[in-house]
């Protein structure tokens, strides 16, 4: 596999659960569609932004292609300005004063990109947005217009922190497949920041779960939630506990869903509402059945 990104970086976090070290090493290939998946404080975003060179590490090194971006021992730490990156947002970070068109272009590297941007728009399907304003957009043509704009220069690397989380599901069902087209249209190196596993299944080839600052697995999809089994495992967040008598009631809302769980006292005293969590259910004869999205 030809080794695009090479990374061996460590910092020191300051976390709602405490100090803790980010200890991360990471060589991925070009091309590769890979996930970081994990619980909320283990430096998924951290990691991100010490690619993107808007975070530096206290020490180690990052490559991509073979050029330096960070190397702590010998000084270098280019500018976010210099390295070919793409990031997008779970907030779109879009400028409310441009038009989607003037959005997209402000990704512009050289005379050559402005054809781009007309072709990224019609493959986004944006062309006839092209002089509206962010704030007369729905969310899932805010998150096209920031997907356009960070591939407009053609980065090395795309950075992808949560960009579907705050769109409903069918329109997050419509992105991904959006994504994943472009993804083939147009393959480069992409890192997504996930806590969805159905959209971790759908676009990614590789997961590194994180978890206090360190990749403690890493593998396919199929290997790192364990498909492969007879187990069915979703993930969600804790919304409500109501204790009764030797149990506890959770209540977890999973996607669009609300389920809730009955577990034993002593096993829920560690989860609060808020909460990540991860739901195993043992499941020989499952009842699977198409949804009719409207």
């Amino acid at each position: 596999m030809n080794q695009a990104l090479k990374l061996s970086v460590s910092k020191r976090l300051h976390t709602a659960g405490g100090d803790r070290v980010l200890d991360i090493h990471l060589e991925l290939g070009a091309s590769e569609f890979v996930a970081l998946f994990g619980p909320s404080g283990a430096g998924k975003t951290t990691l991100l932004r010490m690619i993107a060179g808007l975070t530096a590490p206290d020490e180690g090194t990052i490559s991509m292609d073979g050029e330096q971006w960070f190397n702590s021992s010998r000084k270098i730490n280019l500018s976010p300005q210099k390295r070919r990156v793409g990031l997008v947002f779970q907030d779109y970070a879009l400028f409310p004063a441009m038009t989607v068109e003037k959005n997209i272009a402000y990704g512009i590297r050289s005379p050559a990109d402005k054809n781009r941007v007309r072709y990224l728009m019609e493959t986004f399907d944006l062309t006839q947005l092209g002089r509206r304003y962010p704030d007369t957009l729905s969310g899932g043509q805010k998150q096209r217009v920031a997907l356009a704009r960070a591939l407009v220069p053609q980065p090395q690397i795309l950075l992808l922190d949560e960009p579907l989380s705050a769109l409903d599901p069918a329109m997050r069902s419509a992105l991904q497949e959006e994504i994943s087209r472009v993804h083939r249209d147009m393959p480069v190196l992409t890192v997504l920041v996930s806590h969805d596993l159905g959209e971790i299944f759908r676009l990614t080839s590789h997961v590194f779960h994180c978890v206090d600052g360190k990749i403690i697995a890493h593998g396919s999809p199929q290997e790192i939630f364990g498909a492969s089994d007879d187990r069915l495992r979703i993930t969600g967040q804790v919304l409500a506990k109501i204790e009764q008598g030797v149990v506890c009631i959770v209540t977890v809302a999973v996607g669009a869903d609300v389920s809730r769980v009955a577990v034993l006292r002593k096993e829920a005293e560690s989860l609060a509402v808020g909460d990540r969590v991860s739901i195993s259910v043992k499941s020989f004869t499952p009842d699977i059945r198409k949804l009719r999205i409207d």
